[in-house]
């Protein structure tokens, strides 16, 4: 039996790409998205709304009827997680590995959130699992004149390997959501799968230093559904298997 499948790309333009990333999001606050709502969010006219659902309902991405709630197709759930996740990805990176503003972050990963292939995607988490087991190396980027902003720290005036901000952090043990109860809590610190069931977990929002509750499990432990990120996901014993987390409050 296949145990994965890469996650569907949505065919689309840009604009229509950030509406369904809107919806999405609307959806998870309020348990519903309605025009005026997707309208204030984006900063446009209703009817330019109302265009852009059009467009999304006959590519199959929304169930939309004039003057009623937008509900997302799964085909469109896929679509707006796989891009909100590049959207925090992207952020993550640029606020806490490069020591952006928390706003200057965001807009810069709009930016680039569409044109994010699935290789520097899953190149960036590998970044991040390294960082997992190597905290210090943030900080002491962070810290070291190189990677501050200007004014922000003093240089230090030594290349000493001794340096106490280029110290390492030993690495964690780690067990995977599979041996996990219902209950149970933890924070990704790896994901080892590789080619599309990674891509796929990776798509679904599972990404190091998230945190994943786990709620119940089906007959003979699989599929385990977890919490990870606002989303109710199920996991088959291959996926689960596959990614490592640290014990999580």
């Amino acid at each position: 039996m296949e145990l994965a499948r890469p996650t569907p790309k949505a065919s689309m333009s840009e604009p229509l790409e950030d509406y369904l990333e809107t919806i999405y999001l609307l959806v998870q606050e309020h348990g519903f998205a309605r025009v005026k709502e997707i309208a204030k969010a984006r900063g446009v006219k209703a009817a330019t709304v109302s265009i852009a659902l059009r467009k999304l309902s006959e590519a199959g991405f929304v169930n939309y009827v004039r003057r009623e709630y937008i509900g997302l197709t799964e085909r469109g759930e896929e679509a707006a997680r796989r891009v909100l996740t590049r959207h925090r990805l992207l952020t993550r990176f640029f606020s806490e590995v490069l020591g952006m503003s928390p706003h200057a972050a965001s807009e810069q990963a709009c930016s680039l959130e569409h044109a994010l292939t699935d290789e520097a995607m899953d190149r960036m988490v590998r970044f991040f699992e390294f960082l997992g087991t190597r905290p210090s190396v943030v900080a002491a980027f962070g810290q070291c004149p190189t990677g501050s902003r200007p004014g922000d720290v003093e240089p230090c005036g030594t290349a000493s390997p001794d340096c106490a901000r280029c110290s390492l952090a030993p690495k964690e043990k780690a067990m995977s959501i599979a041996t996990m109860k219902p209950g149970q809590s933890g924070v990704v610190t790896q994901i080892t799968a590789t080619g599309a069931l990674r891509q796929r977990l990776l798509d679904m929002g599972i990404l190091p230093e998230t945190k994943v509750d786990v709620e119940r499990s089906g007959p003979g432990g699989h599929p385990l559904w977890i919490r990870c990120q606002g989303a109710r996901l199920a996991l088959r014993r291959a996926e689960a298997s596959s990614v490592l987390v640290r014990a999580g409050a």
